[in-house]
């Protein structure tokens, strides 16, 4: 059975309260986490967002969790600067780190004023940015010019070994094509059909290292208040790209989802039950599926409820593991 994580959603929750929420979560009873990197949220509703890279050093400091971060460089983040996040992370914090690599939304990139590029232009700009963000690890100097620029270029504390890096998709194409550069695959919980087309794609390409899920959860013991909690929270997740890509704004995201409902959102983006029982059971069909890694995002502000819940009845059922020191 795989590794169950903690994913500590940055746009949802206070970051002091988020601390305690990891620290809590490995004391009932999970072995991993993630967080997201936002600079705002995604809709208005969930109302908070902070620096995921300062919470992350406190998080990791006050727990034995190995953690990942899904990160966009190239617009917002200089790849040097994501480098040297990436390398002091790794060497205070030995083989516990990896970084997941996208492409980003406009929604958190917009903010330096540069122009939102077309998606090409963002898969060729986050490759340039790998190759810096390698080298860098690596210990050598780097000079670049191209869709980003860098000049003489070096992180001087280095981990003894570097952090997975990792690529984060939503779809077949995109699986595919990171393939080529990445130590491992992270996506969100889609229909079954389509995971394992994406998890074909990325290993028929040669692709290598551990396949990961970030699955979108509703847990309530009253039914009504889980559809409830994540209509409140999510109804603006629940769009395809290019969408989700391109809207700028959580007032952009409020208008595009006026018009959806909870039953809506439940039929795919979040599963909502009361059933703990139910929980576990799409646990496990994920993990048929060849997840290695299911960090569970219940989508509600408060998670002392869900992570109480879980720890007692639903990891136990799902035989959870502790995760390799090493990806690859």
């Amino acid at each position: 059975m795989p590794v169950i994580g903690f994913h500590a959603s940055h746009e949802q929750i206070h970051p002091a309260e988020l601390l305690t929420a990891v620290q809590h979560a490995e004391e009932a009873g999970f072995t991993a986490a993630m967080c997201s990197d936002h600079i705002a949220p995604w809709n208005l509703e969930q109302g908070h967002s902070g620096f995921a890279w300062s919470w992350l050093g406190a998080a990791m400091a006050t727990t034995s969790l190995p953690f990942g971060v899904v990160n966009a460089p190239g617009q917002r983040y200089h790849p040097a600067i994501v480098a040297q996040a990436i390398a002091t992370l790794g060497a205070m914090f030995p083989e516990r780190f990896w970084a997941a690599l996208g492409s980003g939304e406009a929604m958190n990139e917009h903010i330096t004023g540069d122009k939102w590029p077309r998606k090409d232009v963002r898969d060729a700009r986050l490759r340039e940015c790998v190759q810096i963000i390698r080298a860098l690890l690596a210990g050598e100097e780097v000079t670049h010019e191209g869709l980003v620029t860098v000049d003489r270029a070096r992180v001087w504390s280095l981990p003894e070994r570097s952090p997975a890096l990792i690529a984060p998709a939503v779809t077949v194409q995109t699986a595919r094509s990171a393939a080529e550069w990445a130590d491992g695959l992270v996506t969100i919980n889609q229909p079954h059909d389509h995971l394992r087309e994406m998890v074909a794609a990325y290993r028929d390409a040669g692709g290598r290292g551990k396949v990961v899920l970030q699955l979108h959860l509703s847990y309530d013991p009253d039914p009504d208040r889980a559809l409830q909690i994540a209509f409140d929270e999510w109804h603006s997740n629940v769009f395809p790209p290019p969408l989700a890509w391109d809207l700028d704004t959580p007032e952009a995201f409020e208008i595009a989802s006026a018009h959806v409902t909870p039953e809506v959102v439940a039929s795919g983006a979040v599963r909502v039950s009361a059933d703990l029982a139910q929980h576990a059971a799409w646990i496990s069909e994920y993990a048929d599926l060849g997840f290695e890694e299911i960090y569970l995002h219940h989508v509600g502000p408060e998670q002392r409820g869900f992570l109480d819940a879980f720890g007692e009845h639903v990891l136990p059922q799902v035989d959870v593991q502790k995760p390799g020191r090493r990806w690859l």
